[in-house]
């Protein structure tokens, strides 16, 4: 997203759909051939001419929260209007556990993010921050003039230990926003916790030996927080401006430590907003051109313990809000725009290196990097309510360098690039503590695929990422717990201007984005116990005229479909310019909603782009 907002005027063809009004900065042209900022956008709403108009609800599709069936405790927090935030301190306010709530013990909290919003725009990232762990990363919904909501909920139950506290905590949250004359709309919030209660009494002994190796997300007994200190101007995060940029930070651990897993918050802005579609450098050099973003389309967040590479980070492509054509996110925002995924890294193996008692360092960098990528993280930490100290070992660390395989085929403007690349990480260490010697073996295995044509005004982009993590645990039990992730990150996107004449072009684009998930409780099964199917596919042209949009339409599709055992969620819901065409909602386990049964290219073929165009601006005039 922008750092700050471009002005210009703005006009309205009457021959053409009456539709918002969007404003590009710059638009498509062979002079500025995809520059990341010709994604960039804000949108124009009409004046409203019915002042009782209810304001549109926007959504991105995910499964509800399993909560128990009780009333839970309820603490707004927060409510603030964000109107110019933009380089100002983040908004602050007190944080005491609720005294008035009867329970001692939770199964559930969560965090509800309630916003309204009217005029005009631009998508804005944010962060909520409590004793600078971050809980919650997410992007705004660009207003229409008669208004609009959205909600964010989210499971925070994992930061139990630090929102169950006794003491008084800062909250806070930064949304950098601009309201002027011309960019009127003021984010108004409301941020609520709600506590649900635990269903039967918890035995933290068995707890603890049960969650040794099993889902991360059971409850650390500490979070350390890898963000910047208050007070400042802007987030808590940390800004990687390029491929050189490192940050670092101090920390210390408890000497009872005996499990350690880092969170790790990404997002990326200007010229790195829209990476996976970056030109090469040497494809930039040879066509003399300028202002474009470069170094590539392979990104990864490089995280590093006193020196040596612990994790690695291969981020889902998140489209924010106003990006490629915003029409396309209205009201079904793009997977993860509203929640951005975080990333979870096991540096168990490591403590043996970290239960000295003497401080070391964490470290942050970007691979390839432009300007600017937000990061920072949170290290939960497990530990021994029995004993003050543990003691560790580190066994094995192989790490094989980053493979990268690239390929440049192109004659001037036009050519294909494609790039290969993979990594692996492995660590294995014990720890002994009063649950015994527990051995750990961490592993990363990733692999990523990116090709791209380019040929005049066109651009094709096709990625796919595996990102692929196992932790072993082996215990003195009769039972060993381990389990596995395997995840699979689809993108593509096609995009062409088309010249009409006149001054007039058409701004073509078809983006899909995939996020498949299998989730196993035994490294070794062979069935997953749970496995995520979110798929989404969405088309639209916008209209140019003498460098503004003045007119557009876009649909999007989108199958979601979790399995987990007992429970089960379906949607399969589709919406063009801010309609719902359809919802279909599902929620036993027996039943499947559909799928997307066609290919990419049956997808967006040159008969299915002309029969969009034709119905809806006439059959474009392609030379």
């Amino acid at each position: 997203m922008p750092t700050e907002p471009s002005m210009a005027s703005f006009t309205l063809n009457p021959l053409l759909y009456l539709l918002p009004l969007l404003l590009l900065d710059p638009l498509f042209s062979q002079a500025n051939l995809h520059n990341s900022k010709t994604l960039r956008s804000s949108l124009f709403s009409q004046p409203s001419t019915n002042e009782t108009t209810p304001p549109t609800l926007f959504f991105e599709v995910t499964k509800p929260i399993q909560v128990p069936h009780a009333s839970p405790c309820s603490l707004t927090i927060l409510q603030h209007d964000f109107g110019f935030t933009y380089g100002k301190p983040p908004v602050l306010a007190n944080y005491n556990f609720p005294s008035d709530c009867p329970f001692q013990e939770f199964s559930k909290i969560v965090l509800e993010w309630n916003a309204t919003c009217k005029g005009r725009q631009f998508d804005r990232i944010f962060g909520v921050w409590l004793s600078g762990v971050e809980l919650l990363r997410s992007c705004t919904a660009e207003p229409r003039a008669t208004g609009i909501f959205w909600t964010v909920k989210k499971d925070i139950t994992r930061y139990s230990s630090l929102l169950l506290s006794n003491k008084t905590q800062t909250f806070a949250v930064y949304l950098g926003n601009i309201v002027d004359k011309t960019y009127t709309g003021v984010y108004h919030v409301n941020v609520t916790l709600y506590f649900y209660p635990a269903v039967e009494k918890i035995d933290l002994f068995k707890e603890k030996r049960r969650n040794l190796g099993s889902e991360i997300d059971s409850k650390a007994d500490l979070i350390i927080p890898f963000s910047r200190s208050l007070p400042l101007n802007d987030g808590l995060w940390y800004e990687i401006q390029n491929a050189s940029d490192v940050k670092v930070k101090e920390f210390e651990i408890p000497r009872n430590v005996y499990r350690a897993v880092l969170e790790v918050y990404v997002s990326f802005h200007e010229n790195d907003e829209f990476w996976y579609g970056n030109l090469p450098n040497e494809y930039i050099a040879a066509n003399n051109l300028t202002g474009y973003a470069g170094n590539g389309a392979f990104r990864e967040v490089v995280v590093s313990l006193d020196g040596d590479v612990v994790g690695a980070v291969w981020p889902f492509t998140v489209v924010f809000t106003g990006g490629i054509n915003p029409l396309l996110w209205r009201p079904i925002s793009a997977i993860g725009s509203f929640d951005l995924p975080t990333y979870d890294i096991e540096i168990t193996p490591f403590l043996g290196n970290l239960l000295d008692g003497k401080p070391h360092n964490l470290s942050f960098s970007v691979t390839n990097a432009l300007n600017v990528w937000y990061i920072d993280a949170n290290l939960h930490l497990w530990l021994d309510s029995k004993s003050t100290k543990t003691e560790g070992k580190l066994l094995q660390y192989d790490i094989v360098p980053l493979g990268v395989s690239s390929v440049l085929d192109f004659k001037g403007l036009n050519g294909t690039f494609v790039t290969n690349t993979t990594r692996f990480i492995s660590s294995t260490g014990w720890v002994t503590s009063s649950y015994g010697t527990v051995t750990t073996k961490a592993t990363q295995e990733l692999s990523y695929s990116n090709t791209m044509v380019m040929n005049g005004n066109l651009q094709i982009i096709n990625q796919i990422t595996h990102f692929n993590d196992s932790v072993n645990v082996n215990i003195p039990a009769p039972n060993a717990i381990s389990k596995k992730s395997l995840k699979r990150f689809l993108f593509y996107l096609y995009s062409d201007e088309i010249d009409q004449g006149n001054g007039i072009s058409l701004s073509v684009a078809n983006v899909t984005l995939g996020f498949n998930e299998k989730k196993f409780n035994d490294a070794d099964a062979s069935s997953p116990s749970s496995s995520l199917q979110n798929l989404q596919k969405g088309k639209g042209v916008m209209v140019v005229k003498d460098n503004l949009v003045v007119s557009g339409v876009a649909s999007t599709q989108q199958s979601y479909n979790y399995h987990g055992g007992k429970f089960c969620y379906s949607r399969n819901v589709s919406s063009s310019n801010y309609t719902i065409l359809y919802d279909e909602v599902g929620n036993t386990c027996n039943k499947r909603s559909k799928t997307f049964g066609y290919s990419l290219s049956r997808w967006w073929s040159v008969p299915a782009r002309r029969a969009f165009l034709a119905s809806h601006v006439g059959e474009p005039n392609r030379n």
